[in-house]
């Protein structure tokens, strides 16, 4: 939300794992859950950027994200859209394309993230969407190479150890090139999967004070702005 081995990141700024640092700079994310969001007591309270869901599959996008991405920007927080992904739903090209037309895209104007995409358990049916793990990474593929074809840049893959390691076979296909926001609610970003050496973003909770979920960046604010510029 969520980033030398990843050619996107700066390597002095994000190879040494957070647990061994004094600090990370604080986030969180959001979506239509959070119809109230306190963008400026965030800002004031050290949060510097916000991930905003954007769209979902083909056919969902979401009604408040016009408000967030306003209300971000406006409290002077980095801010980028995610997509919700539905492996079996739509092809990955076709629902990047989907996201880029809502909202998901990046301009290199140090104020914007590039794109997540949010790839997790099915909330409504099987773990791994009924696909095979080679299907899966296939379509994982196929969304970042339409994305970064628009934009210039990969874009972040948020998901969990657990699902990672079972619905792609730990693939390690993505580990160089895509930023990893891993989801874990502990007290340590636990097990890297994938091949990542690090995390970029980590999802440390599912409450954050100023609305939706915490979030930490890997690294100082200065590599933070700097990894949103592209540079």
């Amino acid at each position: 939300m969520k980033i030398t081995a990843l050619p996107l990141l700066l390597a002095a700024a994000s190879a040494t794992p957070l647990e061994t640092r004094a600090s990370g700079v604080q986030g969180f994310d959001i979506s239509s859950y959070q119809g109230t969001v306190d963008f400026a007591g965030a800002y004031s309270s050290g949060a510097r950027f916000v991930m905003i869901k954007a769209t979902e599959g083909i056919t969902y996008t979401d009604k408040t994200f016009s408000s967030h991405y306003q209300g971000a920007s406006s409290a002077g927080l980095i801010r980028g859209g995610y997509h919700f992904a539905h492996p079996d739903s739509s092809s990955g090209a076709k629902q990047a394309e989907y996201f880029l037309a809502h909202g998901g895209g990046w301009s290199n104007d140090g104020k914007t993230l590039p794109g997540m995409l949010d790839i997790e358990y099915n909330p409504s049916g099987a773990t791994c969407y009924g696909i095979s793990k080679s299907a899966m990474v296939a379509w994982v593929k196929d969304f970042g190479e339409t994305y970064k074809s628009k934009t210039g840049r990969y874009p972040m893959i948020y998901t969990t150890a657990d699902w990672w390691n079972t619905c792609t076979g730990g693939s390690t296909a993505f580990s160089k090139d895509y930023p990893l926001v891993l989801a874990r609610y502990s007290t340590s970003v636990g097990t890297i999967p994938g091949g990542w050496s690090y995390q970029s973003f980590w999802q440390n909770s599912d409450k954050y004070t100023y609305g939706g979920d915490s979030d930490l960046w890997n690294g100082s604010e200065a590599s933070l702005k700097t990894f949103a510029k592209g540079a």
